[in-house]
């Protein structure tokens, strides 16, 4: 465990995708503020379910950096129950030591319904409060990287502990915060920032951390870079990715890596994209290279159910980058 290259830091949890067929989308003139409907106190058939163990934002990445051939871990936590005990199996099926998972006495497992209709989804979540305890269970292993993101809204002394201990030991630190994370902003969060080398966010979920309604993306960038990150990328779904280097105060743009077919379901999107960002640049690649990684393995995650199906191989995604689009190339802006 000393040469540990990655490990992942956040919550887990088990999603049952639901495919509904009968139900509609209703949205704004805008196509914003969208609501999904289905017949109130009514029996309503759905098309199929399909569990997923050991997923989340932290676990897709921990999956997503071990695929492509880092030493990788997960610290998170579990309940003493049987989704417990299948998420740990999965995760060391699935190439990722689990040494750092701490399972917890009478609590629950993380376990969420994904709602899936026309390749989008609404979850329905629940946090268990877990016990966040850095020093218990890290003990003195030191990684090479931290990849930090959602974790319960009981853990803002786990925040401050993590940056704390990341800056003493000299880790470089990815933070991709989640739902909650965002929604406290930039000041309570203010050492997490200064401890990350690189920043992961969407373009809505920028405006909502620097609370402004800016759609210039560079300025979003510039001003997350000002709260820390030496690295700062935005992505702005189907319009593609961006990325702000200040070693080099470099703004790069790149596009999307084109769909074989119409995507299946768009969860872990994300995730894989900042953890493949975050493993190029472990493995010494530059910034405009990094971008040309990340959307490979999205791409190829949203041709199936769940976040961590589609995760490539480095062989793999090497291959796709070989056979790219000419067009598919980052462009300085």
């Amino acid at each position: 465990m000393k040469e540990l290259d990655f490990l992942a830091i956040g919550d887990i949890v088990t999603d049952a995708f639901i495919e509904l067929q009968d139900a509609e989308v209703h949205c704004d003139t805008d196509n914003e503020n969208c609501l999904l409907s289905m017949r109130f106190g009514d029996k309503i058939p759905y098309k199929n379910v399909h569990v997923v163990a050991a997923v989340g934002n932290s676990p897709n990445a921990s999956v997503s950096a071990a695929r492509l051939g880092l030493k990788s871990a997960i610290m998170t936590h579990v309940g003493n129950d049987d989704f417990g005990k299948e998420c740990i199996n999965e995760l060391q099926n699935r190439g990722v030591l689990t040494d750092f998972v701490t399972v917890e006495n009478d609590k629950k497992t993380n376990y969420h319904y994904v709602l899936s209709f026309n390749a989008e989804r609404t979850i329905l979540i629940k946090h268990e409060d877990f016990t966040y305890d850095l020093k218990k269970q890290i003990g003195d292993t030191v990684p090479k990287w931290v990849y930090f993101s959602s974790v319960g809204e009981n853990s803002m002394q786990y925040h401050h502990d993590i940056a704390l201990w990341v800056k003493e030991n000299n880790i470089k630190m990815a933070f991709q915060p989640g739902t909650f994370q965002i929604s406290l902003g930039s000041e309570k969060l203010k050492d997490v920032y200064e401890a990350s080398e690189i920043f992961f966010c969407n373009v809505e979920e920028a405006q909502k951390i620097l609370e402004i309604d800016s759609q210039d993306v560079k300025e979003l960038m510039l001003k997350i870079h000002e709260l820390g990150p030496k690295i700062v990328s935005i992505t702005d779904g189907p319009d593609g990715a961006y990325a702000y280097d200040s070693y080099n105060d470099e703004y790069w743009f790149h596009p999307i890596y084109p769909d074989p077919k119409p995507p299946v379901e768009r969860t872990g999107a994300g995730d894989s994209f900042s953890s493949t960002f975050t493993v190029a640049i472990i493995l010494g690649k530059s910034v405009a290279e990094a971008l040309s990684w990340g959307p490979i393995n999205s791409m190829n995650v949203v041709q199936h159910i769940g976040a961590q199906e589609g995760l490539q191989t480095r062989k793999n995604l090497e291959g796709f980058l070989a056979n790219a689009p000419e067009n598919y190339k980052p462009q300085k802006i």
